[in-house]
C-alpha cells in the first residue's frame, strides 16, 4: 500500500508513453498546453529532483514565460515546428542566458563560455522550452558521471544503490530517463552521450565534430567535443536531429540491406555477463532479420589510451590557463584534476604529433569502414556501477578508463553514432548497443538506429517510486 500511495503522489511525465511527434499532435488539437506541459514537468522536478540531482539549475519562471508565451503563439496561428513547446534540459557546459554556468566546477569560468551561442539560439528558434542546466562531470572530464564538488546524479534504476549514470553528461541522462524533461542536450567527447544515455537507458545520439557550432560551450577538447542528443526513443532523436538541422526525418532502413562489421578485437572483451547477454541476443535478431553482421579487423583502437591523455590535457590546461589552474586546482574534483595536470608537462612536439596522428587515424578507419554500414559494438562494457567503487584517485582513473573503453575509439576515429537500450533482452540495469559510422552520415546511422528500435522495442521507464 505504502508503494502504491508513493505512485499515485508521483506527478505524471506529460510526453511519458507518448513520443514527441504525438506531443505535437495534441499540442495542435487543443488536448495539450505548452503551459500546462511545463509546469507538470516542474513539479515532477520538484517531487524527484532532491534525491535524483539531475539539475544544476531549474529556470521555473523563465521556463513558464516562454511556455504562456508558445501557446500564445500556436493560437495566434504562428507554428514554429514540431519541436514547439518541447521542454528540455541543457549540459551545464552550454551559456543561456539568464542563466548560470558551472561546467560543473567551483572555479569561475564564465569568462571562458561567453555568451549564449549558436546552438542555444537554434533550439530556441526550433521553440524548445529551457527548463534548466543539467549537471556534469567537471569540465566534462569524466565517463562514470561522478562529481565530487557539485554533486553526482543518481542513476533512476536503482534506488537504493548510488550507481554511476554515466558521463560526462551524466544529469542530462538522468533528467531524460527519469521523466523531468523530453530530451537533453549533451557533449560527447570521449563517449560523453552515449556512455550517460546507455547508462540510463537511453537513446544517444552523437554527432560529427563540426557538424553544430560549439560557440558558448566551455571547450574540453576543440579536437574532439560535438553535440549530442539524449532522447527516450531512436524516433524522438532522429525527430529532433532533423529539426534542428532542417533536414527530413530519416525513414528507417531496411535490416535485410545492412552490412554491419563487428570488431573481432577490444571491443567485446570482459564484458559483465549481462552486458554479453544482451549483445549477443540484439546481434542475434538483427541476424534474423536479415542484417548481414560479419566479423572485421579493426586497427589502431588501443591508441585512444596514448592520444586521450595528451589531447585533452593538453587542450583542457590551454583553455583554463596554466595559472587559473594552479589557483583552483584545490577546488576541484581530484580524478579531474589528476587527469588535467597531465597537461602541464606535454612537450608541444607530442601535442602536435598527437594532432597529426588523428588525422591519419580518421582516414584509416574510414577506409576499414569500405563496403559496411556501420559497426556494431557494446556502448560499454560494463553494468552501472555503484559509486562507491569509484573512491579514491587511483580508483576513479582506472574506473574511468575502463567505462570509456569502447566510446573513446569512435571519437578518435572522428565517426559519428549512436547507442540504443537493449537491457530489454536480458538485463537487470541498462545496457546499450553501439553504433559507429562514418563522418557526417548521421541521417545514414539514425535509419539504421531506427531499424534497430523497431526491431527490440523501446524498453520501459524506470521504477521510481523508490525516490519519493
Amino acid at each position: 500500500m505504502g508503494a502504491a500511495r508513493n505512485r499515485a503522489s508521483l506527478p505524471k511525465a506529460p510526453l511519458g508513453g507518448i513520443a514527441i511527434t504525438e506531443f505535437a499532435r495534441r499540442l495542435r488539437r487543443g488536448e495539450m498546453t505548452i503551459e500546462a506541459t511545463v509546469r507538470d514537468y516542474l513539479a515532477r522536478i520538484d517531487t524527484l529532483d532532491l534525491r535524483l540531482g539531475a539539475f544544476e539549475f531549474v529556470a521555473a519562471d523563465s521556463a513558464l514565460k516562454s511556455a504562456s508565451a508558445l501557446d500564445r503563439l500556436l493560437a495566434a496561428g504562428c507554428d514554429l515546428g514540431p519541436l514547439m513547446g518541447v521542454p528540455i534540459g541543457i549540459k551545464d557546459l552550454f551559456a543561456v542566458n539568464g542563466m548560470p554556468v558551472t561546467a560543473g566546477s567551483q572555479m569561475d569560468i564564465t569568462d571562458l563560455v561567453g555568451e549564449e551561442g549558436s546552438f542555444v539560439k537554434l533550439l530556441r528558434k526550433a521553440g524548445c522550452v529551457i527548463l534548466g542546466k543539467t549537471k556534469t562531470v567537471e569540465f566534462a572530464y569524466g565517463a562514470a558521471g561522478t562529481n565530487t564538488v557539485r554533486g553526482t546524479p543518481w542513476n533512476p534504476w536503482d534506488s537504493r544503490i548510488h550507481r554511476a549514470p554515466g558521463g560526462s553528461s551524466s544529469g542530462s541522462a538522468v533528467a531524460v530517463a527519469a521523466g523531468l524533461c523530453a530530451f537533453a542536450i549533451g557533449s560527447d567527447t570521449g563517449g560523453s552521450v552515449r556512455l550517460p544515455a546507455a547508462l540510463c537507458g537511453l537513446f544517444g545520439l552523437k554527432t560529427t565534430v563540426g557538424l553544430w557550432p560549439t560557440d558558448g560551450v566551455f571547450p574540453l577538447s576543440p579536437t574532439l567535443d560535438s553535440i549530442g542528443l539524449l532522447t527516450r526513443s531512436a524516433a524522438d532523436g532522429a525527430l529532433a536531429f532533423a529539426a534542428l538541422t532542417g533536414r527530413p526525418v530519416p525513414a528507417a532502413a531496411s535490416l535485410r540491406a545492412l552490412r554491419l562489421g563487428k570488431p573481432v578485437e577490444y571491443f567485446f572483451d570482459d564484458l559483465d555477463p549481462a552486458v554479453a547477454q544482451c549483445t549477443n541476443a540484439a546481434l542475434a535478431l538483427l541476424k534474423e532479420s536479415g542484417a548481414e553482421v560479419s566479423d572485421v579487423k579493426v586497427s589502431n583502437f588501443r591508441e585512444r589510451e596514448t592520444l586521450f591523455p595528451i589531447l585533452l590535457s593538453s587542450e583542457l590546461i590551454a583553455t583554463l590557463g596554466r595559472e587559473r589552474f594552479e589557483a583552483g586546482r584545490h577546488l576541484m574534483d581530484p580524478v579531474v584534476a589528476a587527469r588535467a595536470a597531465r597537461g602541464l608537462q606535454v612537450a608541444a612536439s607530442d601535442y602536435v604529433g598527437k594532432l597529426r596522428r588523428h588525422k591519419e587515424l580518421k582516414r584509416t578507419a574510414f577506409a576499414e569502414m569500405s563496403g559496411l554500414d556501420a559497426w556494431v559494438t557494446p556502448t560499454a562494457a560494463l553494468l552501472p556501477i555503484p559509486i562507491s567503487e569509484f573512491a579514491g584517485v587511483d580508483r576513479g582513473l582506472q574506473m574511468t578508463a575502463a567505462m570509456s573503453r569502447n566510446s573513446q575509439p569512435m571519437n578518435m576515429f572522428g565517426q559519428c553514432g549512436t547507442t540504443t537500450p537493449i537491457h530489454a533482452l536480458g538485463a537487470p540495469l541498462p545496457v546499450g548497443l553501439q553504433l559507429s559510422c562514418r563522418p557526417f552520415e548521421e541521417d545514414a546511422t539514425l535509419a539504421i538506429a531506427l531499424a534497430f528500435e523497431e526491431r527490440m522495442g523501446v524498453p520501459a521507464a524506470p521504477d521510481l517510486s523508490g525516490f519519493l
